[in-house]
């Protein structure tokens, strides 16, 4: 072949080159959105695609099933389209081995490392594909090639020699699918948040929810601000406790501060929580009530000493419920009580959180945003806040399963308080 002519077929042969690869999906598909998804992720990232096969379950318990093939105008974008469907919950057709790759210094990641979702995982290694444990998002997994095991891992968790699944290749993502039985909250309602929704029946709703959670054994925790406090939501708070709806607490000094003040003084920040007055000199009131906990030693020895008879704190200790108070910078004290290492406080948090089947959220923009992070997505998760950026932006950062409830948590809270003794009769 000359010169020229070999010059013409390499030619030929890129622009005859196709950048396409065939893909399937498996599931709820229609009624979950799970291919919904699929199609706009491919029209927005200017793809385009042919439906090979389509089944539709014709039963609640089917699963229906959907073959593309995926086309791209370039190596590098098929490979962006791909990454993107495989976590929308897309395979490939032919399924390929993950990739493991070693770490070679304690908290550091081998390059082009797999990034989770809080979607339930699994890897395709040896012949089988394993369930990847402990599933949060943003975070590694990494394999025990001895013990056929994957784990999801926080960076700093990383030992030299780790084995790392490093692309997406050989990784199947389950997507988090709508309920198809019964009529909770989560089946009732999308996923986005609004504040023209109807309180009492969502309030109804959510509080059905949590006595069933609690029917079946399931763990209930909350994650609590101090505007649960000033806003008059405390007592409810305390009450949920005291009924044994909540099996843990995670918050920061400020509930635990303000919910001292008010157990002591009646106050929150210097205002009386019943009339909404401000108390006489009550600007000092908080300090008092950090200066009363340092002179007892901790929360807990004030309650053995009888001094903290009532409120959110005193509720968990007298009953046993784990609660981890988080320190931030802006701090006053911080309590004794309080984890001023964030690290630590990280790690209790995820301790608390362990088999967690609900999680209320209610009116703690960072502390939520941080839980969310740990959850995976099986999770029921409820977040209330007077802000709607607030509830916006914790499902915007990844915990898309949140039912996010626009309204005042000081009102609120009463009100499922009040459908769960109703439930109790």
């Amino acid at each position: 072949m000359s010169k020229h002519k070999h010059l013409y077929y390499v030619q030929l042969v890129h622009l005859t080159e196709k950048y396409e690869k065939e893909i399937e999906i498996k599931g709820h598909l229609i009624d979950s959105m799970i291919l919904t998804r699929i199609f706009d992720c491919i029209m927005d990232l200017k793809g385009d695609f042919q439906v090979l096969d389509f089944n539709i379950g014709k039963k609640k318990k089917d699963v229906s099933y959907a073959r593309l093939t995926v086309h791209a105008k370039s190596r590098g974008h098929l490979k962006q389209l791909m990454e993107s469907l495989y976590r929308e919950g897309a395979q490939p057709v032919t399924i390929q081995e993950a990739i493991l790759k070693p770490v070679t210094k304690d908290m550091v990641m081998p390059d082009n490392f797999y990034s989770t979702t809080n979607n339930a995982t699994r890897i395709y290694y040896k012949g089988t594909w394993i369930e990847v444990e402990n599933m949060m998002m943003d975070k590694c997994i990494t394999v025990d090639r001895d013990e056929k095991k994957a784990e999801c891992k926080m960076i700093r968790d990383l030992k030299k020699g780790d084995l790392v699944v490093v692309g997406e290749q050989g990784v199947k993502i389950i997507p988090q699918e709508r309920p198809r039985e019964g009529v909770d909250i989560f089946q009732f309602m999308g996923s986005s948040s609004s504040s023209e929704r109807p309180t009492q029946q969502i309030a109804r709703k959510i509080a059905i929810d949590i006595h069933n959670t609690k029917k079946t054994r399931g763990r209930i925790i909350v994650v609590a601000g101090p505007v649960l406090v000033h806003s008059g939501g405390a007592d409810a708070l305390a009450k949920l406790i005291r009924m044994g709806y909540v099996h843990g607490l995670l918050a920061g000094n400020a509930l635990a501060v303000h919910d001292v003040e008010n157990a002591l003084m009646g106050t929150s920040l210097g205002m009386n929580i019943k009339n909404g007055a401000l108390a006489v000199r009550g600007h000092r009131n908080h300090m008092q009530a950090i200066n009363e906990v340092f002179k007892a030693g901790s929360l807990r020895t004030m309650v053995r000493n009888r001094v903290l008879k009532c409120g959110v704190m005193y509720e968990c200790i007298a009953n046993d419920i784990p609660f981890v108070l988080a320190g931030s910078v802006r701090d006053d004290g911080p309590i004794p009580d309080v984890i001023t290492d964030i690290v630590e406080a990280q790690r209790k948090y995820k301790q608390v959180l362990e088999d967690a089947k609900m999680v209320l959220m209610l009116s703690t923009m960072l502390h939520s945003i941080a839980v969310g992070n740990m959850l995976p997505s099986s999770v029921k998760v409820v977040a209330v806040d007077i802000s709607q950026p607030v509830v916006t932006k914790l499902i915007d950062r990844g915990t898309i399963q949140a039912i996010g409830i626009v309204t005042d948590v000081g009102s609120f809270l009463p009100t499922i308080v009040q459908h769960l003794q109703n439930l109790r009769k």
